[in-house]
């Protein structure tokens, strides 16, 4: 009996061993190689994002198994001319790229399968706001499609386990472009009807909310809050209770919200252990950063619901 045990037990160790091998997150090479940050955020792979002119911004994705990263390029604040989704690759033993994906789009947000992404972008007729996607083949990837298409506010959309979307959005017809009464929303899509919901005045503020990251299993969302007439705001952390409501905003603190800035594109790594948002007061400081977040979350999650 206790040769059964002790048996097991090792076997027991050598399987958890060689799960954490093939953990490419916990591998010296995850992250493009970085060297990770802890409580005090810093800018992520600076000189590897931007090969040419162009500013490394906006939401970015790692594929779930953490080999592949895609991030958008672009030119300017405000103006997707010249946008660009780049992405890098992991050979096996080294990190390859960037290479672009596609032109005109941004914000790349995976589904929940990592089968297809999600875009926004590209060509449209300017009464409409659309979200694009494309879907995984033998050879990478296909020409983004249109997935949605209304003329209301269609922003930052974000796919979860159960089914629904999450979008920044103002739902009125023919004011898409009226960002001062965007909402945090849920986005239901059937074969025959589009619903979006607003999460309602805990979380939502009387100006424009759109920027945000939803954990996959809605827990919790990070969004940009506080903001001001030009958008510059803060980021903050709710968590969803067993009710489905929501908890009161939390700032993420002082390292994190060191002034006044812009602050957009929050992305949490599939392993969840940190977060990326971009920030900057203008072109010129606008960088893509990352921040040790999963500590961070449970300290807030511990105050938040007091236990």
């Amino acid at each position: 009996m206790k040769i059964f045990i002790l048996s097991l037990f090792l076997a027991c160790c050598f399987c958890s061993s060689v799960t954490a091998q093939n953990n490419f997150f916990n591998s010296k090479n995850a992250y493009l190689g970085q060297r990770p940050p802890n409580d005090t955020p810093r800018i992520f792979a600076q000189q590897m994002l931007v090969p040419d002119s162009g500013i490394a911004m906006d939401r970015s994705a790692f594929s779930a198994d953490g080999k592949e990263f895609y991030y958008c390029n672009a030119m300017h604040w405000f103006s997707s001319k010249g946008n660009k989704i780049r992405y890098f690759k992991f050979d096996g033993t080294k990190w390859i790229g960037p290479f672009v994906l596609n032109y005109g789009y941004y914000a790349p947000t995976f589904s929940t399968d990592g089968k297809s992404m999600y875009f926004l972008g590209g060509k449209g007729d300017g009464r409409h706001a659309i979200v694009w996607i494309s879907h995984r083949n033998k050879t990478g990837w296909t020409s983004p499609i249109v997935y949605l298409k209304k003329d209301y506010g269609l922003y930052d959309l974000m796919p979860t386990h159960s089914g629904t979307f999450y979008i920044g959005s103002n739902v009125s017809p023919g004011k898409m472009k009226d960002y001062t009464n965007y909402d945090f929303c849920t986005l239901t899509v059937t074969k025959i009807d589009t619903v979006v919901k607003s999460l309602g005045p805990v979380i939502n503020t009387p100006g424009f909310d759109g920027d945000f990251y939803v954990a996959p299993d809605e827990s919790y969302m990070i969004i940009s809050y506080k903001e001001k007439p030009d958008f510059e705001c803060e980021l903050g952390i709710t968590f969803r209770k067993p009710d489905h409501s929501w908890t009161v905003q939390q700032n993420l603190g002082p390292l994190i919200n060191d002034g006044d800035a812009h602050r957009w594109g929050e992305y949490v790594t599939p392993d969840g252990k940190y977060l990326f948002y971009t920030k900057g007061t203008g072109e010129k400081d606008c960088h893509l950063y990352w921040v040790r977040f999963d500590t961070l979350k449970a300290k807030l999650k511990k105050e938040a619901f007091g236990k």
